[in-house]
């Protein structure tokens, strides 16, 4: 295992465009470490970078310590899953998860090879497909075995790039619980590149969140969740994602399309004085007001509003609210759905509903928001002018914690 440091890491092409710009970010041994963003954020530069098959422009790399910008790839001990697999169609699946040992300069015996194979094949499921080729795998039977062909190497680092992108729904699920089970049972350092932000959340320990090439936040899930640093991070993450509503300060209360909204006092003040904020208000934190308990009530605020439609989907439902366009923010949201890969972010209010509300599009209904969780975005800058630091940064290190118990637990039971 091993510790990486990136230290001020530029990447720029002929053309002079930085496709990656000044990201620092250490990575703790045994860490689980997703980058996420858009199409075109750098990440997979990024990844290209740590394992050697893009030159540094600029910046330091550092495995456990040791600079390696100058380092070939084969002599980093890292191994890397691509997204299409890179498997062999001529050899089997043993043939295929022996391979990388057959490469390395310090050949093992034919015994410690076939150990190093089953171990893997075991760890994966893959016993009864030994002798198969890979044409007659499924996509995520293939997907394991490019993951055998990693763990054999017993190499220092695991890169992921776009490991699932190729799978189905149902198969993604099923595979994002695999992967994070078997990083764990190996304690081993991994970095994961992916678009998809339901990954980012379920499989990282930290999640790092680019834009444009620069890192916008480092953070555990929960943190990134619940203590976003801008309105990218805030808009790029959950999902359905959270809403944003122009508002302004009046008379102790914020005024917005949708009505009043009473807040405690460092909500309030985070828009005293300025002629428009944005709100970040997340779609579970609104709810059928028949549905809360009284004592949440004093909280929030009541609303009035009509729901254009709703959506029914068994465990809850979703309400869409329509309000009137601002053209004070437009420009703001225009450039953040651009920014985050979207055509547009509709002047639109999602809220989640207990599944058995009866709201239905058209009719009139009395919703209840959680003002307590409202976050306060600055229209120019885009930063978040209610971020708790302090308890953002204790989400990250319970989550820290948590690792650190989860791989003893794993190594306690191997042994």
């Amino acid at each position: 295992m091993a510790t990486i440091e990136l230290k001020n890491l530029v990447k720029k092409y002929d053309d002079g465009f930085p496709a990656v710009n000044d990201v620092s970010l250490d990575i703790a041994d045994g860490e689980f470490v997703i980058l996420v963003g858009p199409s075109g954020c750098g990440k997979s530069t990024l990844l290209r970078m740590i394992v050697g098959l893009e030159d540094i422009t600029a910046g330091d790399l550092l495995i456990d310590g040791t600079r390696v910008n100058e380092v070939a790839p084969r002599d980093r001990n890292l191994a890397m899953v691509f997204q299409n697999y890179a498997l062999y169609p001529h050899l089997t699946v043993y043939e295929n998860i022996a391979f990388p040992m057959k490469l390395s300069k310090n050949r093992l015996s034919e015994e410690e090879t076939d150990e190093r194979v089953r171990r893997a094949s075991a760890m994966l499921g893959l016993d009864e497909h030994l002798d198969r080729k890979p044409g007659n795998l499924s996509g995520g039977q293939r997907q394991r075995v490019a993951m055998g062909r990693a763990i054999v190497r017993e190499a220092d680092a695991f890169l992921f790039d776009e490991l699932l992108s190729n799978l189905d729904a149902k198969l993604r699920g099923q595979m994002r619980t695999q992967i994070a089970q078997l990083q764990r049972q190996l304690g081993i350092t991994s970095v994961y590149v992916t678009h998809d932000q339901t990954e980012a959340m379920t499989l990282g320990d930290r999640v790092a969140v680019l834009k444009k090439g620069r890192l916008q936040q480092v953070a555990s899930p929960r943190e990134l969740y619940e203590q976003p640093v801008n309105l990218f991070v805030a808009g790029f993450i959950g999902s359905p994602s959270m809403n944003f509503l122009p508002a302004r300060e009046v008379d102790g209360a914020l005024q917005t399309p949708l009505g009043s909204l009473s807040a405690p006092e460092t909500v309030i003040a985070a828009a005293r004085g300025r002629d428009l904020v944005l709100l970040g208000i997340r779609p579970e934190h609104f709810e059928d007001r028949e549905f809360v308990d009284e004592a949440l009530l004093p909280h929030g605020t009541e609303l009035t509003a009509t729901p254009s439609h709703t959506e029914w989907l068994g465990n809850e439902q979703y309400g869409y609210l329509d309000y009137e366009k601002n053209p004070q923010v437009g420009e703001v949201l225009q450039e953040l759905a651009q920014d985050l890969d979207q055509d547009e972010i509709p002047p639109q209010v999602v809220v989640t509903l207990n599944s058995a509300s009866r709201i239905r599009g058209g009719s009139e209904a009395t919703l209840w928001v959680d003002t307590r969780k409202v976050h306060v975005f600055d229209v120019s800058t885009g930063e978040n002018l209610t971020r708790d630091e302090d308890k953002g940064a204790e989400l990250t290190r319970q989550a820290t914690e948590d690792r650190e118990r989860e791989i003893q637990r794993a190594a306690e039971v191997d042994s």
